[in-house]
């Protein structure tokens, strides 16, 4: 197993694309904290992979919270002694046309999008660089790549993730830690259903018809690249941006 008795930590681990990275990555033998606002869900998703043979806790956290993200954290490092792997999941949005958003909802997409994953990220690397080891996957979007109509905020806070994975990849590579980010495309999430399926029935049906694959993606197509970029095959790869959209964006 390529992730044999490493300890992850997987944010927006309750549902989607987070659930699927959750599994995944156990059934590689990692051990997995499940972090979620949806404090049910993690445990539930937790259960399940205990349920299959796997290690898990679920850990309830809003990550707009940061000290609640440091507590947590350096919780999972004290039970299981360490942290290898941070998986930055956690994600929302709503779509609207830019001009008919307010400053609270630019706050809020920003809050859970962007600062999220700057918290957890800085809550990790203070183990990881001591450890001198580590690997960190943030799921950003190809809306932060090439824009995504009905989602200005959102966008800016993936493009936003995108440069600071970058950044933080030159900073810490002394260290042997990976930073690396995935870009999903339309993915069938409950997100995806909720708030723009739901709302816009014709729009799943004309996201198929631009991807090439001619579908949308589902949570399984991500969670493999996850692995691959958490895992020692990846040891020569950071500060890269791949996209898992059925070839919606080539750039």
């Amino acid at each position: 197993m390529k992730l044999k008795d490493r300890a992850a930590f997987v944010t927006g681990g309750a549902s989607g694309i987070g659930r699927a990275i959750a599994l995944a990555l156990a059934r590689e033998g990692a051990r997995v904290a499940v972090a979620d606002v949806n404090a049910h869900g993690a445990r539930r998703v937790a259960a399940d992979i205990q349920a299959a043979g796997g290690v898990a806790v679920a850990q309830p956290l809003d990550v707009t919270d940061t000290t609640a993200v440091d507590s947590s954290i350096d919780g999972v490092v004290a039970h299981w002694g360490g942290l290898h792997v941070l998986v930055n999941c956690a994600g929302w949005d709503k779509p609207m046309p830019f001009v008919e958003t307010t400053p609270e909802f630019w706050d809020t997409i920003l809050a859970i999008n962007l600062r999220g994953p700057l918290a957890c990220t800085r809550a990790a690397l203070r183990h990881m660089i001591k450890a001198e080891y580590g690997k960190i996957v943030t799921i950003a979007s190809d809306a932060g790549r090439v824009g995504s109509t009905g989602e200005a905020v959102y966008s800016a806070a993936k493009g936003g993730l995108i440069a600071f994975t970058k950044t933080v990849a030159r900073e810490v590579a002394r260290h042997h830690i990976n930073v690396n980010c995935v870009c999903p495309g339309p993915s069938d999430t409950p997100l995806f259903q909720k708030e723009f399926a739901e709302k816009s029935p014709r729009l799943a049906e004309s996201l198929k018809r631009v991807i090439p694959w001619g579908r949308l993606g589902v949570p399984d197509d991500v969670a493999p690249a996850v692995v691959f970029l958490a895992s020692d095959d990846a040891g020569f790869i950071t500060g890269q941006t791949l996209s898992v959209s059925g070839g919606l964006t080539m750039v």
